[in-house]
């Protein structure tokens, strides 16, 4: 499918219901409900080097297999939870065409699959699978293009949703497009297909419904999103009618990020038809749809709607403001529909009824508890790897299974399976308040002075430059205030990949320079106003790569700085860190080994003076996921004088890519912050790359004492 495959079955027979809710975006709970035990790359079936997605999952009626659609290998691929925290690789299926949706009756699986020609000649077939044997043993002509697959919790009925999906590159994707999508059911007594039309209901494109999603209540009804149409049908399945239908509306949401400007700015406000997604039953009267958008809408939460078309309760903003406040937020899609809320799930767990929310553009399935479905409250977040599509519970395991179907390979970006369970996780593992935007932080300094303060910074991707207060006595670390950094009286944009806090006030920037820009140290005052810029002696300035500052110290009377990767003129080897004296304005450097990368380089990240001639630096490769393999904590001493290009000996301080692992997500790349506050605890930080081909998790990490 070339839009979003948004359809996702819940394929738990008796697991017909979605949901989403509103809560103070503030609230942080303590006591987590869910933590993640596993992530599974879904190239692990096949090679590191094939193209493998996880779209759209089930999970088997035993609750130990995974079965997830890979679009792009046109194969199913599963995975065995019976160890959820150890999942193991169990094969694939090929299939003769695209499967877009997976659900399971008893032992057998369900699979939507697409066989079109082309947008006008659109085919698909429902194939049948006994989940022990994988063996096909029966296959349903449906007539077009499947999107959705949904069970009747009755199990007499199977509701496939036939898309046959526009062509968005005829008239921009405007709609109608023949030929028209309908309801298909299947009567699982005689495995035969019926054809529920659905033209003439919406008011947008009434000859052209383009049927998304679908869910299946206790009466055998399915509510079905015409997700282009901004509409949605109820449909009894034993009749084959279509009983209530309406609009799902439009919203005004105010407070949210309306510009693609590099910077996270809550002050815009949108009127857009929702365009819903996912929908599920939440009980047999009420139901739940994911607002994702796709034509011309997308109202950036999700809404919850009685069965005659009321809106119960609508997210408004607080969805957006939670990925705000978890460092989740995709300000590059603020122009277009935010974070995308783009499947929901329901389960009840340990006694709990709980909704599961997927935001496809944030990266994470929000997790609500809907005991009082007109009143959810907002529980956790939870992060998963690029593109969630799919999620779908298992309640006798008290598991929840994310697919998540991005996959970039030249990135380390990959479609995966993640595994979450009951129990207390470590993410967040820092928030902010008051929705102060966070992300890229890409430097840590303590503040002296102060027994247990630290400051943050943020690079390129959002601008201006601001400096963060990090409380890392807070759990999750909370940041309190920014601060944002101006010249002569005006906002300014740096790439600052280090940062210093300084004994007298003030602090030290060091930004990286591009093909455009010089590497420059940046002095600024108290109130963050820029003092002093000093640029690179001309011959290093001339043989710097883009790859320049990323780390900045303070020590007596000079500032030290480490360059990330090799200058062009020195070993492939060797990294530089300078000293600027501050008395005379003279640089000299000092050369740092590298360790070599197994994959792609290694690079220094940051710089902390520890005491008077002693530093500790970042050392890390540029790899994430499961090729991650140096993200180090060194230390080294200074002669106390020297000349020319003496190379300082390293002595291994942390490995932190145990730690990196521990919370079981996939590893992040740039460990960029480091620093030890007044109390002697250490901590670092990553890096999310404001979630631009990036899992966009941040993590803050508590080291405590190392140095």
């Amino acid at each position: 499918m070339s839009k979003r495959r948004a359809s996702s079955a819940l394929a738990l027979v008796g697991l017909a219901a979605t949901l989403t809710a509103a809560a103070p975006a503030s609230a942080h709970r303590k006591d987590v409900e869910f933590k993640r035990l596993a992530t599974f790359p879904a190239y692990l079936n096949s090679s590191a080097a094939d193209t493998a997605a996880a779209e759209i999952s089930t999970v088997t009626e035993d609750g130990r297999t995974v079965v997830y659609t890979d679009s792009p290998g046109k194969r199913l691929g599963f995975v065995d939870i019976t160890n959820p925290g150890r999942p193991q690789a169990e094969g694939t299926l090929a299939l003769d065409g695209e499967p877009t949706s997976v659900a399971h009756l008893g032992h057998l699986l369900l699979a939507g699959v697409n066989t079109r020609k082309s947008f006008v000649d659109p085919s698909g077939k429902l194939v049948v699978i006994d989940d022990r044997t994988r063996k096909i043993v029966r296959e349903v002509d449906l007539g077009g293009q499947p999107d959705s697959v949904a069970v009747a919790p009755s199990g007499r009925y199977i509701a496939v949703a036939i898309e046959n999906e526009r062509d968005e590159d005829v008239d921009d994707g405007a709609i109608p497009q023949a030929p028209a999508g309908y309801l298909s059911v299947v009567d699982t007594k005689t495995w035969t297909a019926s054809k529920v039309d659905l033209t003439g209901l919406a008011a947008v494109a009434p000859s052209d419904p383009e049927p998304e999603y679908v869910s299946v209540n206790s009466r055998d009804e399915a509510v079905v999103s015409l997700q282009e149409n901004n509409h949605v049908a109820i449909v009894s399945l034993r009749t084959g009618k279509v009983v209530k239908h309406f609009s799902a509306g439009a919203v005004t949401v105010s407070g949210v990020d309306t510009k693609d400007d590099d910077q996270i700015t809550l002050d815009g406000t949108i009127t857009a038809k929702r365009e819903p997604d996912g929908v599920a039953w939440i009980t047999d009267d009420l139901f739940a749809s994911a607002n994702e958008g796709d034509y011309e809408g997308g109202s950036r939460g999700w809404t919850i709607f009685s069965r005659d078309g009321k809106v119960v309760w609508d997210a408004g903003n607080s969805l957006e403001h939670l990925a705000v406040e978890h460092g989740l937020y995709p300000d590059k899609r603020s122009d277009a529909k935010g974070i995308e809320p783009e499947n929901v799930a329901y389960a009840r767990i340990g006694g709990t009824p709980y909704v599961f929310v997927n935001a496809e553009r944030g990266n994470f399935t929000a997790v609500y508890d809907v005991s009082n479905p007109r009143r959810p409250k907002f529980q956790q977040i939870l992060p998963t790897t690029n593109g969630p599509e799919g999620v779908v519970a298992v309640p006798s395991r008290g598991l929840v299974v994310v697919s998540s179907e991005e996959e970039i390979p030249d990135a380390n970006i990959r479609g995966s399976v993640q595994i979450f369970g009951i129990g207390h996780g470590q993410f967040p593992s820092i928030v902010s308040k008051d929705t102060i935007p966070f992300g890229t932080l890409s430097a840590l300094s303590a503040v002296p002075g102060k027994r247990s303060e630290l400051v943050a910074v943020t690079d390129s991707a959002y601008t201006p430059t601001r400096i963060l207060t990090i409380d890392p006595t807070a759990r999750p670390a909370r940041i309190t205030r920014q601060l944002t950094v101006t010249k002569d009286g005006q906002p300014i944009g740096y790439d600052a990949e280090g940062l210093a806090a300084r004994a007298g006030g003030g602090y030290w920037l060091a930004s990286e320079g591009s093909a455009k820009t010089p590497n420059l140290l940046v002095r600024l005052d108290a109130r963050g106003r820029v003092q002093q810029e000093i640029p690179l002696p001309a011959d290093v300035a001339a043989a710097v790569t883009t790859n320049g500052f990323e780390g900045v110290a303070e020590n007596g009377n000079a500032v030290w700085v480490a360059i990330q990767r090799p200058l062009k003129t020195d070993p492939a080897d060797v990294v530089r860190i300078g000293r600027y004296d501050l008395r005379t304005g003279v640089w000299s450097w000092l050369a740092y080994p590298l360790d070599a990368a197994p994959l792609g380089w290694t690079g220094l990240s940051e710089l902390v003076a520890v005491d008077g001639n002693t530093f500790a630096v970042v050392e890390r490769d540029n790899q994430r996921g499961p090729q991650a393999a140096i993200k180090k904590v060194y230390r080294f001493d200074v002669p106390a004088t020297w000349t020319g290009l003496p190379t300082v000996k390293k002595k291994l301080v942390k490995d932190l890519l145990p730690a990196l692992k521990a919370d079981n997500g996939w590893v992040q790349d740039k460990v960029e912050g480091l620093a030890t506050t007044g109390d002697g605890q250490t901590y670092a930080v990553t890096d999310n790359d404001a979630i631009d081909d990036a899992t966009g998790e941040t993590v803050f990490l508590r080291l405590g004492r190392i140095l």
